[in-house]
């Protein structure tokens, strides 16, 4: 008898207790939605960088009697705030804080060439234009949670309209800093949809377009400076932050880590920022937003909505570029392409590669990869731009 309740007392202390208690369901379907982010990650490799070790942490987390262990919450009676501790949850701060998506963006810097948005400038309006997605998810979202359908507040609006965008880093970042509690998800969101812009991009883009205007060649860019390639960096960060002063941290990193690059005089800083420090960070900010995403927590309508919103940003986004890129067009006499509008998201360099691919199948001499790239770095610019909007909004 005494050793039949040594067995029960282990097995209550066991994670698989967990699953026979009250909402014990919740911990299984998280683990099989990670199982099968993990699917996708090494099967069909979306975003396999950030996608794996997100849904690993996902996993780890949703393991019952694990969260304790490697990420528990404490609050402080006297003053509210949370403070976190094990494994992960030290490793966390890093997001909390914001430095993770900086670095990122650090990195970014380092292996971007502002070449061809140097050589054709007016691309930079494509940028901003494929930012409006950002901006009427937000209305949309405020207008849903005003209404009384959902849980979102502005703050939570704001964090969802930022994932239209396309950018995991910017994303994770405003929405750590207003609406932490729904990190999970809108990351998860911003990266899935990321990883699916071969999809998303070219219904819409040929909805939007004509095969004649699909077909436009455009003009060979000029060569670009090395000192051209060097004042850049220097001269946008100084005019973006004194425009939006809460863009600094992203703003600030992406040009360092560009005039690190461009500048030839520190190689081998470049090459670790591009390739170990890079991969490092991505790790640690991966496995730290997929332990956020708990069964209690992301199993609700909410997230639903979350994903839905999520892609119509991304539609609005891709749109909103091929639209102003029609209205280029017709201000230059047929000389831009209208699709590169669509590269105006920052989902470097997928969203240019669509757009290059859509132009080979109408004419298989077009080459729009180089003039996709415009918009498409000019679009890294926009987001982190439209993220210190947001944030300067609302006082963060």
């Amino acid at each position: 008898m005494q050793f039949w309740n040594l067995i029960v007392d282990f097995f209550n202390t066991s994670g698989v207790a967990g699953f026979f208690q009250n909402g014990g369901w919740r911990y299984l379907i998280m683990i099989v939605l990670a199982c099968l982010l993990l699917f996708l990650a090494i099967k069909k490799k979306f975003e396999p960088y950030l996608l794996l070790p997100i849904a690993f942490g996902m996993l780890l987390i949703n393991i019952p009697g694990v969260k304790n262990e490697i990420f528990k919450e404490t609050v402080d009676a006297t003053t509210g705030e949370v403070s976190y501790s094990g494994l992960i949850g030290y490793l966390y701060y890093g997001v909390k804080w914001g430095i993770y998506p900086c670095l990122i963006f650090l990195c970014i810097g380092a292996t971007t060439d502002f070449g061809p948005l140097i050589a054709n400038k007016k691309t930079m309006l494509l940028g901003a234009a494929a930012q409006v997605g950002i901006f009427v998810t937000f209305i949309v979202a405020c207008a849903i949670g005003f209404g009384g359908y959902t849980p979102f507040t502005p703050k939570v609006a704001a964090s969802i309209g930022i994932i239209g965008g396309a950018d995991g880093p910017t994303a994770i970042l405003v929405t750590s800093k207003l609406a932490p509690d729904w990190l999970a998800p809108i990351s998860i969101a911003a990266y899935s949809y990321m990883a699916l812009v071969p999809v998303i991009f070219p219904p819409v883009i040929k909805l939007l377009t004509t095969k004649k205007e699909r077909a436009i060649k455009m003009e060979q860019s000029r060569p670009v400076s090395k000192t051209e390639k060097i004042l850049f960096p220097i001269i946008v960060a100084a005019v973006v932050i004194l425009l939006v002063p809460s863009c600094a941290p992203l703003i600030g990193c992406l040009m360092l880590g560009n005039l690190i690059k461009e500048s030839g005089v520190v190689p081998k800083i470049t090459e670790t920022l591009a390739n170990t420090l890079m991969y490092i960070v991505t790790i640690l900010l991966g496995l730290c937003v997929g332990a956020t995403a708990v069964a209690d927590k992301f199993l609700d309508w909410g997230t639903l909505m979350v994903f839905g919103l999520g892609i119509a940003a991304f539609i609005v986004s891709c749109a909103s570029g091929v639209l102003f890129g029609k209205l280029m067009c017709v201000c230059t006499h047929g000389k831009v392409n209208p699709m590169i509008g669509a590269a105006g998201v920052s989902a470097v360099p997928m969203a240019a590669r669509v757009v290059h691919n859509i132009g080979r199948e109408e004419n298989p001499d077009n080459y729009l990869l180089m003039h996709a790239m415009g918009p498409n770095v000019a679009g890294v610019i926009g987001s982190a731009v439209a993220a210190g909007v947001l944030l300067a909004i609302f006082g963060v």
